[in-house]
């Protein structure tokens, strides 16, 4: 399965990376958060709530973005999008760590570091590097792993986003208490789309908790059915990247002209 070749190369990059840096240093500066919950929550006056994805490439896609740039991109999506999502995995995704680092300098709009977490030191290195929230999979790791994680983010002010793909990843939601959960769509195996997935979950959460919607999103009809099965906000990466008019994307997703 793709994840797992994705984790292991996580591994080995990591250790690598723990040699060099200092854990501690990342803790250290003092910093201020965009708020997260605020931005992603659906209100009656702005009900589609976009997270905006700066995505080169993908496992299943390659490269999507030739003439990609990262500054210009985020600097349109701060008008138009409720949040950000970076990608920073470098091997399979071409993500950097530095580009999150270089958003966060001039972003007015809360920060996701997508990548695939999986020790403190990358939470660490998030607070570090400007994100507000980060990305946490269910399917990578084990309960008891899942909830060391969740609880050292939120000790030192990060969100989290809590990405479920079945009823089981659910159940692990439910235990952790996770606050954002996201419903991504996409099959790591088959990588074919189940863009029921949220309607069939959802009744089983609890009502406060907000919830984010994740891979297959490409029209404004399937942002309002999805709105219309309680969800919150939008991760949108690969159809925004396709697009030459980045803002005019974003703006016809939240039903705009």
């Amino acid at each position: 399965m793709i994840l797992e070749k994705i984790i292991n190369k996580t591994k080995v990059y990591l250790e690598k990376r723990k040699n060099k840096e200092d854990f501690d240093k990342f803790l250290k500066i003092k910093r201020d958060f965009r708020d997260v919950k605020e931005a992603l929550k659906s209100t009656p006056d702005n009900p589609y709530r976009i997270i905006a994805e700066v995505k080169k490439a993908s496992p299943s896609k390659g490269v999507i973005r030739e003439d990609f740039d990262p500054i210009s991109i985020a600097k349109d999506y701060i008008q138009v999008a409720d949040a950000m999502s970076i990608l920073t995995e470098p091997f399979f995704f071409q993500g950097s760590l530095e580009c999150l680092k270089e958003i966060n300098k001039f972003s007015k709009i809360p920060l996701l570091r997508k990548d695939f977490i999986i020790d403190e030191f990358q939470i660490a290195e998030s607070y570090w590097a400007g994100a507000d929230f980060i990305l946490l999979i269910a399917k990578a790791l084990d309960l008891s792993q899942l909830q060391k994680l969740y609880s050292f983010a939120k000790n030192i002010g990060l969100e989290v986003l809590f990405e479920i793909h079945d009823e089981d990843d659910l159940q692990k939601a439910l235990e952790i208490g996770a606050d954002i959960i996201g419903f991504n769509h996409r099959d790591l195996k088959t990588f074919e789309m189940d863009m029921d997935l949220s309607k069939k979950l959802i009744p089983s959460l609890p009502k406060d908790v907000i919830i984010v919607a994740e891979s297959g999103i490409n029209s404004f009809d399937t942002v309002k059915k999805l709105h219309k099965n309680g969800v919150d906000a939008f991760l949108v990466g690969e159809y925004f990247m396709r697009m030459d008019n980045i803002k005019q994307g974003v703006k016809g997703l939240k039903g705009g002209t």
